[in-house]
């Protein structure tokens, strides 16, 4: 029998004959969007002055992003920021209220309706909610939680019963559950049916009585036969996490697996929440931001630099200046007791600098190493002695390099004869090679005691390493040129 040629189709020898005709003249570029043009804050301003609402309303829909909508909203006055809120579409302002800073929410709540704030709430992911409701003074969570139904305050109130730093307090309960049992077409339909009120569609959860069983992606529901079940593809070898797991390993988790979301789990393995890859990255965000400050002698804050106050900062950081201060009181009384031989060799006291500036510099690269493999997870206690071998071994050679050069600059500038040079040769080198194993055992050490490793860094490295470099450098002045 002839085979008919279907009329609709047409092969490539056809299409690549009608591509190179030269009536063949379709503008492709009609069809590509134009680039969204920029809303700045002076436009904004601008519509609003000339009472152009309806054309801002436009704007904010069509070419504004939630997330650089709020850092605008920073800018504007009380009375603007109400009203360009107003403006926006339930959707819209939901997500921009989200990503607004605990200052200009307030603003907002104390400003908008009962009714205005129930839109924005119902609207609002849990996990967000839940964030938001943690910053606010206790009247203002009185309010958002009269207009939240009493579903959702349920939820809400559970989440704010898990340890602040668990999963379980960033964990959105609003995830999508599939049957074994049922065909790929109804799990399809159902995605469809729920899906514009999770927070993501791309992998589904299989459970049983609530147990986890399984994970099966958007992927593999729309890739396969719509009449095969939903436990012939799920994938039952699942990584997941509990609710009581600190945040920071959950959040290292999808980001070391590449997850979109992380499938949150009780003890009696029920599934109660996911934690997804944008809660994950905030996550990592702020624990490394409380890690720098810790590092730099700050006291950790949830408030930006310049929406924290003065006073503020003083509080932040004048604990540990007072701390670091007093604790230089050792490095006077080493100093003191060899008042003798100072006064014999005063020249003495002018490398004193150079040689604890040195050590300091040595612990702190140690120890900010060794904190960031603690955080990647490649470095743990067990593997103490690995790294102080490790650190000793590149003390050495730094130690060496620096000795020899700092010898040659004593000679040069004649600041000291060779025997002044070889002194202060050996001392940088038992300097730089005990700070890089305090540099080195400290983080470790203050891990294993469930200590922050941060709190172990420059500072109070700096601190120990100059009453050490110090100790050992009147040492070995006072035996080469027998001073007492």
């Amino acid at each position: 029998m002839r085979e008919e040629k279907n009329p609709d189709f047409v092969s490539a020898e056809e299409w690549g004959h009608a591509v190179s005709q030269s009536e063949f003249d379709y503008d492709y570029a009609d069809e590509i969007p134009e680039q969204r043009e920029e809303l700045t804050i002076e436009r904004i301003q601008e519509m609003l002055d000339n009472r152009q609402f309806k054309e801002l309303k436009e704007e904010l829909e069509n070419n504004m992003y939630p997330v650089d909508l709020a850092d605008i909203l920073e800018e504007v006055d009380e009375k603007q920021l109400v009203l360009i809120f107003r403006l926006l579409v339930k959707e819209e302002a939901a997500e921009t209220f989200a990503y607004m800073n605990s200052d200009l929410r307030e603003v907002l709540i104390n400003a908008l309706t009962d009714s205005e704030l129930e839109e924005v709430m119902e609207e609002m992911y849990l996990d967000d909610t839940v964030d938001v409701l943690e910053e606010m003074p206790a009247n203002v969570v009185d309010r958002l939680l009269l207009v939240t139904d009493e579903e959702k305050r349920a939820q809400i109130n559970q989440l704010l019963q898990y340890p602040e730093d668990s999963a379980g307090s960033v964990m959105n309960v609003d995830y999508i559950a599939l049957n074994k049992e049922m065909t790929v077409e109804d799990a399809i339909m159902k995605i469809r049916q729920v899906g514009l009120n999770r927070e993501t569609i791309y992998t589904c959860y299989v459970t049983e009585k609530r147990r986890l069983i399984g994970v099966v992606d958007i992927k593999d529901l729309l890739t396969t036969g719509e009449s095969r079940m939903v436990e012939e593809i799920m994938d039952t070898n699942m990584i997941y996490a509990q609710t009581t797991d600190d945040q920071e390993e959950v959040a290292r988790t999808i980001m070391k697996y590449g997850l979109i979301a992380l499938p949150i789990v009780d003890h009696e393995k029920c599934m109660v929440g996911i934690v997804t890859v944008d809660d994950a990255m905030l996550v990592l965000q702020e624990e490394e931001t409380e890690d720098i400050s810790i590092m730099a002698g700050v006291s950790p804050s949830d408030e930006s630099y310049f929406g924290t106050t003065v006073m503020e900062h003083v509080k932040s950081r004048i604990p540990w200046l007072l701390f670091l201060m007093l604790s230089a009181t050792f490095t006077q009384m080493i100093m003191n007791s060899y008042e003798t031989a100072i006064s014999v060799m005063p020249q003495l006291t002018g490398f004193v600098p150079m040689l604890t500036g040195t050590g300091g510099n040595c612990g702190s690269q140690s120890s900010t190493l060794v904190i960031r493999g603690l955080a990647t997870g490649e470095i743990e206690f067990k593997d103490l002695l690995k790294v102080i071998w490790k650190e000793i071994r590149v003390a050495v050679c730094v130690s060496i390099i620096l000795a020899v050069v700092n010898g040659l600059r004593i000679m040069l500038m004649g600041q000291g004869d060779a025997m002044i040079a070889v002194t202060i040769g050996l001392t940088m080198a038992c300097t730089v090679i005990i700070a890089k194993i305090v540099g080195c055992t400290l983080p470790l050490v203050a891990k294993r005691v469930g200590l922050d490793p941060a709190i172990m860094a420059t500072p109070l490295i700096s601190t120990l390493v100059d009453i050490s470099t110090i100790s050992i450098y009147f040492a070995i002045i006072s035996a080469v040129f027998h001073l007492q």
